[in-house]
């Protein structure tokens, strides 16, 4: 029998990450009010519905099927990574997790048929590559090291933040793809530098991610890249006049990147250095798409 404590039936949608939909739906809703002034309310909160229950899914997918294979009894936990530990802790929600991944994915798919019917065809290669990459994430593309890289930064800034726009707008801009950008590499990052204390664990049941293949103190670099890589295309963006120059309250978290990034250099291999960087990480990840969206919204 399940135990209906609510910390045990909400741990698998892991509700303390969910804060990651809202800031970059804000952003694609910065970049609509930007380009196009007056926006649908109903739309941007349906759209901010559809983002939440697609990383409830992916989040609930993640916790069964690490489960099933075995990962979570592993899995060195810290507060960013290695799960909630709801289903080793609880064998009997792993039904109720999957239950969970498949319903929100539904209800995600069904918001996408809603904006179809409202703006037509335009929001289908996004919609279906949205669902694609929730499903197999955990099961498939952590397998490959490129795809398992790009494929969290597809979903939450190119997929998240061009939809939002596009369902707002009906129409596809340079604007949205540039302020997608962003946290394209800042959330890509976000979730490299959590594989770091998973990498022995992840090995044994088969997954392959760059931590696991280059070495944590390569992947290092890599992660030091990215950030970079995220500010550049916020300059970039806004050197276009893709996006106004209030955007630019984004590379206030500058001095968070640089520090980050030397750590988790420094530290690759200390755990114990790295889970506060973990942290510093998250700050990052969330501040920065708000602030441009902050900027964006200001320059109105």
């Amino acid at each position: 029998m399940i135990s209906v404590e609510p910390k045990n039936l909400l741990g698998p949608m892991r509700l303390p990450f969910l804060v990651l939909p809202p800031a970059c739906v804000l952003l694609g809703v910065g970049t609509a009010v930007w380009t196009q002034g007056r926006i649908s309310i109903f739309h941007a909160l349906l759209a901010l519905v559809g983002a939440t229950a697609a990383h409830i899914s992916v989040n609930a997918f993640n916790e069964y099927f690490d489960y099933k294979s075995g990962l979570d009894l592993r899995t060195q936990r810290t507060p960013f990574s290695g799960g909630s530990g709801a289903l080793p802790a609880h064998p009997g929600l792993a039904r109720y997790a999957l239950t969970i991944g498949l319903v929100c994915l539904a209800l995600t798919a069904l918001i996408g048929l809603y904006f179809l019917t409202v703006w037509g065809l335009a929001l289908l290669p996004l919609g279906l590559l949205g669902l694609l990459v929730v499903f197999f994430y955990t099961k498939w593309l952590t397998r490959f090291p490129f795809l398992c890289l790009i494929a969290p930064g597809l979903g939450f800034g190119t997929l998240m933040v061009v939809g939002t726009d596009l369902v707002l707008t009906g129409s596809y801009t340079w604007t949205a793809f540039a302020a997608s950008l962003i946290p394209f590499f800042l959330v890509s990052d976000l979730l490299l530098l959590n594989q770091f204390p998973d990498v022995e664990a992840d090995r044994s049941i088969g997954r392959r991610h760059y931590p696991i293949v280059l070495g944590r103190q390569k992947a290092s670099i890599l992660y030091g890249t990215f950030l970079a890589l995220a500010y550049l295309s916020l300059i970039l963006g806004v050197v276009l006049r893709l996006l106004p120059l209030a955007a630019l309250l984004g590379l206030l978290t500058i001095p968070l990147a640089i520090r980050t990034a030397r750590g988790a250099h420094r530290h690759a291999d200390d755990m114990e250095q790295l889970v506060p960087l973990m942290g510093l990480n998250v700050l990052i990840t969330i501040l920065t798409p708000v602030l441009t969206a902050v900027g964006l919204l200001i320059a109105a």
